[in-house]
Formats: structure tokens, sequence, C-alpha cells
């Protein structure tokens, strides 16, 4: 299947399953080829709207998600304007409501710590209802557990849960990590993946060409 071509519902009869790169309308989310959303609770082609949260324009963060990602129902994404600052005196965020304050509209980004965008790697696996917060990326391969809070950068190929997430341990050895690392088989055009999907179902590495 061309990309150009992608359509919105992967399989026939499941309307709770979409390629989100068919669904996103906002400029700061970018979503690669083939990622996946499934929710059994709302549609799942409100996902900028109920699972990007707190992505507001003033702050001009983005969430960038790879190719071939599988995201379970109920995952979120929390952005910067969900924080409150903590470098003030108070955590009570007086930017936002300048009128009452005499303050200057331009400044309302001051009521928060900005930590940066969301960016998730490619072939990553996040499971229900997890919840990954502003400034953390997550590299290639990895997989979220069900229900965790991601605070902090997640290496390649590493398992994470619990919350705060903590590594639980590596899908493969750091050889195999490497290899896959340098053959990013998710850039690979549509037909070579499709000659080497027996071949990524293995697990051995060595068998892509």
């Amino acid at each position: 299947m061309a990309v150009s071509d992608m359509k919105i519902y992967p399989r026939t009869g499941d309307k709770e399953t979409v390629y989100l790169k068919s669904v996103i309308t906002d400029p700061g989310i970018s979503i690669g080829d083939f990622t996946m959303y499934n929710d059994f609770v709302r549609d799942p082609r409100d996902f900028q709207r109920n699972n990007v949260l707190y992505h507001y324009p003033v702050n001009h963060d983005r969430l960038i998600i790879g190719k071939f990602c599988s995201i379970a129902c109920g995952a979120k994404f929390l952005f910067n304007s969900a924080n409150h600052t903590l470098t003030s005196l108070s955590t009570y965020p007086f930017p936002i409501f300048y009128e009452d304050w005499g303050l200057d509209a331009k400044d309302v980004a001051e009521a928060w710590d900005n930590k940066g965008d969301i960016v998730i790697g490619n072939d990553v696996w996040i499971g229900y209802e997890a919840v990954i917060m502003a400034g953390v990326t997550i590299g290639d391969g990895a997989v979220i557990g069900t229900r965790a809070v991601v605070t902090k950068d997640v290496p390649p190929y590493t398992i994470v849960g619990g919350v705060p997430a903590k590594t639980i341990g590596r899908r493969f050895s750091s050889e195999t990590i490497s290899a896959l690392l340098e053959l990013k088989w998710w850039d690979w055009p549509a037909e070579r993946i499709a000659r080497n999907i027996e071949a990524i179902k293995s697990g051995e590495a060595g068998r892509l060409r």
C-alpha cells in the first residue's frame, strides 16, 4: 500500500482502530505512516481532542510520533500547559488570569514550566491508559506498560511500567538492538517490509534483508 493511499480504518468492519496520520489535523502533531490507535470507549478519530491534552498553540510544543507505533485505548499525552511553575513562590497560575491581576497577556506561558516536546520513536507500543508527560522522548522499539506514567526518557527497545515508570527490562540483546537501530526497517518501502514480514515476526534480526 502506498503511503498516499492510507485509509482511516486499517481493517474492514473495525471502527475502533484508525491510522492516526489519516485523522490528525493539528499542525502541532506529527504522525508517522501506519501508526495506529485503538479506542473501544470513544471514537478513535477524536484522538487529538481526547488524548492530546493541554496542547495549546500559545506554547508551540509538539507531539511527534514515528512510524508503525501501536497506541492502546486511553493513552494520554500530557503537555506543558498542564504544569504549574515551581520557580514561583506560588503554584497559582497568576499569568493565566492576567485580566484580574493587571498582567500582560503575552506572558501567559509563564504560568507553567516548559519542558519541551513529546517525541515517540518508531515501532513503539504504548499500553492501555498510559500517560506520557511533556518533555519525554521514547526510543524506537520501546514498550510502555498499562497505566504507566512516563516522566523520563525511555531508551530504545526498553520495557517500562509503573508510576512513575521504571525499567522492567530490554526486549533484545545489545547486539540485536544495535542491528535494528542501524537497519531502521520502518523506513523501508512498504514492498520491502512486506517481503520481510516473516523475518520480522521471527525475532531474528539477521534474517532481515
